[in-house]
Order: structure tokens, then C-alpha cells, then sequence
């Protein structure tokens, strides 16, 4: 089996599809493992085992190529050469997986034949195969469908939140100004009075500028 290096790249999806597939080829080993040691119903129960997990790891492979758009291009190249290892151990499985098949004899023990009605259970047996994929299928269809409402419901969320902090951040500019106005009006009171006690100290200067000539008036009147 393949050992990929892990990364941080990647979605949560397609991290999700990765350990189910991990997970799977595990089984499928052990499955294929038992294929060989085994025989008659036993090994046939095995097969039909395996063929099960040999589809589910091909649709979650198929998952992961297409997850693995959403993946930076920075880290998809590893992504694609873990995709590839994925790729070769699903490929080698099937050949095992067709070699040990092949081997009616042992798949049928003392019974074998060449009865047509070996080739009508084997039908029977990719028909019940190809309904378990499918209802595979639908259950990931479905829960792509539910990750979907749920970053549709983040996104309006969002947006939601997006619009309340615009109509604050309005709210605050209105009031900004507001006191813009405030403060202009301030700085001309301000002013108007800095004049008038501009205005007053020049009138009491002249005032005491008056007085201290009366007074040297009256004193220079009294020596002559």
C-alpha cells in the first residue's frame, strides 16, 4: 500500500475522503488476503467482499480527483502524486482481485462445473455489486448536498453580518460627521470670543493709557 506524506493542504472533504479510502484499502487487503486462503463458499463470500470494497475505493478515488480542484496550486502537486500512489494500489488490487477470480477451482472446490448457472450466479452477483454502489453513491451524493446547504448557510450568515457591520460602520460615519459639525461650530465660538478679549484688552489699554496721561496732565497743570 502506498504511503503518502501527509500535508496540510487540502480541503476537509477531500481530507475526509482520504481516510475513508485508507480505511477501505485496509480492508480490502485483508479481504484479498483471505481470498487465497480460503475456498467454496467461503472464498466466494470473500470475493463478493472484496469486488464491494474494490468499488467504494475506486468512487472515493474518484471523489478525491475531483475534490482536489478546490486544493491550492501550491500544494496540488503533492496532492496529485498522493492521487497516483492511490491510484497504482487500486490497479494492483484488481489484478490480484481478478487473478484470484479466475480460479474456479478453487472458487467452486468439488463442485465445480461448467453449469450456465455458474454464469447466472455471477451475474446476479455484479447486479447486487452494482445496487450497493449505487446506494453508496447516493449516501455520498447526499452528504455533498448537506456539506453544500451548510456552506450555503455559512455564506449567508456572512453576508448577513457583512451588511449589519456596513449599516454600523454608516451609523458611525453619520455620527463622525455630526460631531464634525459640532466641533466646527465649537472652534468658531472659540474664535468669537478670543476677538472680544482681544477687543477688551485693547479698550482697557486705552483706558489706562488715558488715565496715566490725565494724571501726568494734573501734576504738570499743578507745578506751573
Amino acid at each position: 500500500m502506498s504511503n503518502p506524506l501527509d500535508t496540510d493542504a487540502g480541503s476537509e472533504l477531500f481530507s475526509s475522503y482520504e481516510t475513508e479510502l485508507k480505511l477501505v484499502q485496509a480492508d480490502l487487503n485483508q479481504k484479498l488476503d483471505q481470498i487465497a486462503e480460503s475456498s467454496g463458499e467461503q472464498r466466494k463470500s470473500a470475493i463478493r467482499q472484496s469486488e464491494r470494497a474494490l468499488d467504494e475505493a475506486t468512487e472515493l478515488l474518484d471523489q478525491m480527483r475531483m475534490e482536489k480542484q478546490n486544493i491550492p496550486s501550491s500544494a496540488r502537486s503533492k496532492v496529485n502524486t498522493r492521487v497516483r500512489n492511490y491510484a497504482t494500489d487500486i490497479d494492483e488490487a484488481k489484478r490480484k482481485l481478478r487473478s484470484l477470480s479466475d480460479d474456479r477451482k478453487a472458487l467452486f472446490g468439488d463442485r465445480y462445473t461448467d453449469d450456465p448457472q455458474d454464469e447466472h450466479l455471477e451475474q446476479r452477483q455484479q447486479l447486487l455489486s452494482g445496487t450497493d454502489r449505487l446506494e453508496r453513491s447516493s449516501a455520498r451524493l447526499q452528504e455533498s448536498q448537506r456539506i453544500a446547504l451548510e456552506t450555503e448557510d455559512i455564506g449567508r450568515n456572512t453576508l448577513a453580518d457583512l451588511n449589519q457591520q456596513r449599516e454600523t460602520i454608516t451609523n458611525a460615519r453619520g455620527r463622525l460627521l455630526e460631531s464634525e459639525g459640532y466641533v466646527d461650530t465649537s472652534i468658531k465660538t472659540l474664535r468669537g470670543m478670543a476677538r472680544r478679549m482681544a477687543t477688551n484688552r485693547i479698550i482697557t489699554i486705552a483706558i489706562i493709557t488715558v488715565l496715566i496721561l490725565l494724571i501726568f496732565a494734573v501734576i504738570y497743570s499743578k507745578f506751573h
